[in-house]
């Protein structure tokens, strides 16, 4: 199979949103996330995703920044591992140490 073949369309992020990896599982539907903008967030699972997706910690998700409490955000979308690698090899998410 070559890599087009492969490839998917991902969802990438609109307006606000950035890349994000969530580094700590806080209960409450609350996670800590690392963002690719420098930041480290405290997001949200929103109801709508709770109970249907399930988050774990190295998950590569989208977070968008509320805009009155920068700190804080909304997990958005959750990428599968496949995915997750995929923007990895295009350079989208940059790993830190």
């Amino acid at each position: 199979m070559s890599d087009n073949e492969r490839r998917r369309d991902l969802r990438m992020p609109e307006d606000d949103e950035v890349f994000a990896v969530v580094t700590d599982m806080l209960g409450d539907n609350r996670v800590t996330v690392r963002c690719m903008d420098g930041e480290e967030r405290i997001a949200r699972i929103p109801g709508r995703m709770q109970k249907r997706i399930w988050i774990r910690e190295d998950d590569i998700v989208l977070v968008d920044p509320w805009d009155w409490q920068d700190e804080k955000g909304d997990v958005v979308w959750r990428y599968e591992k496949q995915e997750a690698d995929q923007l990895r090899e295009e350079g989208h998410i940059q790993e830190r140490a």
